[in-house]
């Protein structure tokens, strides 16, 4: 639940006024989100992109947004206890740097070009973007009032689909639009000169958004952000070792929910731009089906959008069950349909999946108390599902592309029971919050 402001902060004059005080902050950390939004979707721009400078199977471009999520796994707890150690705010500062370290990396990458070192750059990528999520999510969802937790993300998570819906028109731009695989009709082989010439288009978006992202640390280190959290860490540290995260069954099924939904959301965004060019489906190149991934991206900001409103007259968990019925729907006429039918349907569901990582999260972490940034860093750790989406991939390559966006459909199943079931709170602890 919301936490206290840090005394410090206070103290220094960083206390908000009532009403609309959060609305700078909440503004500047929009930027955030739609950064790493951005930054997240410009791989399924490069997945195809890769697949065919390194010609790559399914199973092999998975792996690299296998190693992607793989990041949250491991970066989630130090990215916790480095928060706890330096604040906020520096937190966030160096979740950036750290971004940008990663985006340089990637020009290297390019340049030598390492599919092994490209790996690794994405990974420190990622590690990254885990700290700002560690921070930012929480943040957002413990102010104003517990009732609207949901409708506030989903608002500004809003922005991070904006960033989703930008990066493929960035990416079918400067990275498919400049390279020979990116132009050329489906199933063309290229040179040995082709294959290099083409990974080494990827070396100006990467340094752009390097740029972007040194920029923005600097804006927000020298701005006065709200502290908060730290306060409830020390008034709450006795009272937290009388409760267990175990007895939250919002908690431990939302977990779950977040790791699922992770496999859906990147298996339909990775293998997106290779359905969609198939000649039975969208019949075109990849730069063409790259530009109607912004469509896809763009629909989870409007659904998002949306969302946010109607939770603020219907229960969030009612509107988390209508979105993934409707997105169990769309995907049985993606794997049974063909033509504009099936890709129609697929750009669709990111509509439905829009509302579903900020409502889980809000109803994951409702009810917890003194044990909310505990049961907050937990979650973001869930965000590693993204990881299993090469299993997809595998499945694409022993039984059809078409035929594995079915493990799509079965995850939305997940995600309909958490809204009807594993949602609903056991134990809850008082709100935090002074009054």
């Amino acid at each position: 639940m919301p936490a206290p402001i840090n005394a410090a902060s206070t103290a220094a004059g960083h206390q908000p006024a009532a009403g609309g005080s959060y609305r700078p902050a909440l503004t500047l950390l929009a930027s955030l989100f739609f950064m790493w939004g951005f930054i997240t979707v410009i791989n399924g721009t490069l997945l195809p992109h890769l697949r065919s400078v390194f010609e790559l199977s399914y199973f092999q471009a998975s792996l690299i947004e296998s190693v992607w999520f793989i990041a949250y796994f491991f970066a989630s707890i130090p990215s916790a206890k480095l928060i706890e150690r330096i604040g906020y705010q520096k937190s966030l500062v160096t979740g950036l740097l750290i971004m940008a370290v990663g985006a340089l990396g990637m020009t290297l990458a390019a340049s030598l070009p390492s599919y092994g070192v490209t790996l690794v750059m994405l990974f420190v990528i990622a590690s990254g973007i885990t700290l700002l999520q560690v921070a930012a999510n929480p943040y957002v969802a413990v102010i104003g009032a517990p009732e609207t937790a949901s409708s506030r993300l989903n608002l500004v998570q809003a922005m991070n689909s904006a960033g989703t819906m930008l990066a493929p028109l960035f990416g079918a731009y400067l990275i498919l639009g400049r390279s020979k695989g990116g132009t050329a009709e489906t199933g063309t082989v290229l040179t040995q000169a082709e294959r290099l010439a083409d990974a080494q288009s990827v070396i100006l978006p990467y340094a752009l958004v390097a740029v972007v992202l040194v920029v923005l640390a600097v804006v927000i280190a020298r701005f006065p952000l709200p502290a908060i959290g730290l306060a409830t860490n020390r008034v709450a540290k006795e009272e937290r070792k009388k409760h267990s995260l175990f007895k939250h069954r919002n908690l431990m099924f939302g977990m779950g929910a977040i790791f699922i939904y992770l496999i859906a959301e990147i298996g339909v965004g990775n293998l997106f731009v290779n359905f969609v060019s198939r000649p039975d489906i969208g019949n075109m190149t990849t730069e063409q089906a790259g530009r109607y991934l912004t469509l896809l991206w763009g629909g989870m900001m409007v659904g998002r959008f949306v969302g946010s409103a109607i939770m603020q007259r219907v229960a969030a968990e009612t509107v988390l069950a209508v979105f993934s019925v409707l997105a169990f729907l769309v995907m049985i006429i993606t794997v049974f349909t063909t033509g504009e039918v099936a890709m129609w349907s697929l750009i669709t569901v990111g509509l439905f999946h829009s509302i579903m990582f900020p409502t889980i999260f809000t109803l994951g972490i409702k009810g917890l108390g003194p044990l909310t940034e505990e049961g907050s860093g937990l979650l973001i750790m869930a965000i590693a599902g993204g990881a299993l989406v090469f299993v997809q991939g595998w499945l694409a390559d022993e039984y059809g592309l078409q035929q594995s966006f079915l493990l799509t459909a079965i995850c939305e199943l997940y995600i309909l029971f958490y809204a009807l079931w594993g949602s609903k709170t056991t134990n809850p602890l008082p709100d935090q919050r002074p009054v």
